[in-house]
């Protein structure tokens, strides 16, 4: 009789364990009430990013930065997805004239929207000279930048470790002309926990946050003026890693760091039932 009874108690306690960690996904998809989820990738396979809905951006002409890595496609050793986690891969390697590889992934064509909230959950890489992104661009095509818009979810710089930043690029709001808007906010384990980078976007405000804190809010002055309210068009998810360049590379590049990662544990896009 006692030796049944402990059985169903661990019969029951597992149950009860197993439902919870239902419950735990549902809600953490679900999110917030008032939104649907409409696009994810939660990395459940193996191999090479999903082409249904990753693409890549590629080369090495320093993207508008002085950049010095060069991104590739579909090169394993640069993006790849492996116990239920994206990793994007910085390498110290020589590859077509550049000294380093990564990967530059984008939905662009296979995730475009207006409007909503984005979460991914991130861990990211470590070291001088490194500059990864979580970040939207106008599916415009061509693309005119700023003028298109620009909404910079996560930025970090590996010279300044404990620091994320958001920023929003607009005609008469960027960095070329010292006017861009954003904020940053003190996270000292970036490189070692995971974090939820997020953005809510609507017609009146855009919002920033990391673990569902606020930390920056870009409001529409209802002008109608796209210099400085491009955002009322679709945009698409890039995510990647950079090498030096005019921000990630200001203090140099420590080239003892490489390989370095950034991992991703899922992207998730909401909008408004």
């Amino acid at each position: 009789m006692f030796q049944s009874f402990t059985y169903l108690q661990h019969w029951f306690l597992t149950l009860i364990l197993f439902i919870g960690l239902l419950s735990c996904k549902k809600e953490s998809l679900v999110h917030k009430k008032g939104y649907q989820l409409v696009w994810s990738d939660e990395f459940e396979y193996k191999g090479l990013p999903d082409p249904a809905r990753w693409g890549y951006g590629e080369g090495g002409n320093g993207w508008g930065n002085h950049e010095l890595q060069y991104y590739t496609r579909e090169r394993i050793e640069n993006a790849h997805v492996e116990n239920g986690v994206l990793t994007i891969e910085a390498r110290k390697e020589k590859f077509n004239q550049n000294e380093y590889t990564s990967a530059r992934l984008h939905t662009k064509g296979k995730g475009d929207w207006m409007y909503g909230r984005i979460d991914v959950k991130a861990k990211l890489p470590s070291g001088k000279g490194t500059w990864p992104a979580i970040w939207m661009l106008a599916s415009t095509t061509p693309l005119k930048w700023p003028d298109d818009g620009e909404l910079d979810i996560m930025e970090h710089v590996g010279y300044d470790q404990g620091v994320i930043h958001a920023n929003i690029h607009t005609k008469a709001y960027n960095h070329t002309i010292g006017t861009n808007k954003g904020n940053q906010l003190s996270v000292s384990d970036v490189s070692s926990t995971f974090h939820v980078y997020s953005m809510e976007w609507d017609e009146e405000k855009i919002t920033f946050f990391i673990d569902d804190k606020s930390y920056f809010t870009f409001t529409n002055d209802k002008q109608n003026n796209s210099a400085t309210w491009p955002y009322n068009q679709k945009f698409h998810l890039l995510l990647n890693i950079a090498i030096g360049g005019d921000w990630g590379g200001k203090e140099g590049i420590d080239n003892n760091i490489f390989p370095q990662t950034m991992e991703v544990d899922y992207v998730r896009v909401y909008q408004k039932k």
